[in-house]
């Protein structure tokens, strides 16, 4: 990939654009279509003018009132639905996006526009933008003014903090949890461990890392602590973007993601134990191995 202020002309995302044709395509045999289109009202009787319904505005404000329904006293009831296809837009670039600094696709310390970028997903830049804007409260890019956005280039000392104050949060919550949850409720989780060792022996970084979290959330969910699992799972997100460091491998090879996988399943079958000493061994090791 080339770098550059603007990004080449001739750079494309093509697994990004073809992840983003895949969402869309999985939202449109949900729903039956593509993009929903909000038609215009026309003109109300008396001859007023219509109103789009796009902007928001309820339906008796444009079409006559049928018969027997009593509205002068019913609060107006917006129709977001344009609103909520720019909103399922900027998710799905953003999305894309994140699988892209997991991957490496967007190289550490490159500056991207938001025009550009649009450009090659087919879309207006203002989602592209705003999907920036988002990663850019997350710490992944920095805003470069009048260029774009910078991918922020992280070493090994970032990342050893960042899974330190992952362990401090997530360990003790484990151990607690070991405690307490019924072999039951951890036996629900067995698709979701499952699920990381199938991403893992295929390689993909990005599929192996959207497993990871779903799993590490779907643990700590069980403490009913809504703030601490949003906590977690940004910091777990964080420590997933490549590393730009001589003294190590800018990603995770496969070898790395089978290990890791494994030990999810065997921190898993320690929990239904309730054996408690191995689980906390195992959470030891599991982060030692994140470093």
């Amino acid at each position: 990939m080339k770098q550059g202020t603007q990004g080449s002309a001739g750079t494309g995302f093509p697994s990004l654009s073809q992840g983003l044709e895949a969402r869309a395509g999985a939202e449109s045999a949900g729903t039956g279509s593509g993009t929903a289109r909000v038609p215009s009202q026309g003109r109300a009787p008396g001859g007023a003018p219509g109103v789009d319904a796009g902007r928001g505005v309820s339906a008796s404000a444009s079409a006559p009132t049928a018969r027997g329904e009593h509205t002068h006293s019913e609060t107006p009831i917006p129709r977001p639905r344009a609103v909520v296809q720019r909103a399922s837009v900027r998710g799905q670039i953003l999305d894309a996006l994140r699988t892209a600094l997991v991957t490496g696709e967007l190289t550490p310390g490159a500056v991207y526009s938001a025009p550009a970028l649009g450009e090659r997903f087919g879309v207006s830049a203002t989602p592209v933008r705003e999907a920036m804007q988002q990663l850019a409260l997350e710490g992944a890019v920095e805003v470069v003014p009048n260029r774009g956005f910078r991918v922020v280039e992280r070493g090994a000392r970032e990342l050893a903090e960042l899974v330190e104050v992952r362990a401090l949060i997530e360990v003790p919550v484990m151990l607690r949890l070991a405690r307490t949850v019924a072999p039951e409720r951890w036996a629900e989780l067995r698709p979701l461990a499952e699920a990381t060792v199938r991403a893992a022996s295929t390689g993909c970084r990005a599929t192996y890392a959207e497993t990871d979290r779903t799993f590490h959330r779907a643990v700590l969910s069980l403490c009913g602590n809504e703030q601490l699992v949003q906590i977690a799972d940004d910091l777990h997100r964080r420590a997933q973007w490549p590393l730009v460091s001589p003294a190590r491998p800018s990603t995770r090879g496969h070898a790395d993601l089978v290990a890791d996988a494994a030990e999810h399943t065997a921190l898993l079958d320690a929990l239904i134990a309730g054996d408690v000493d191995v689980v906390r061994a195992l959470v030891g090791e599991h982060f030692a191995g994140a470093r």
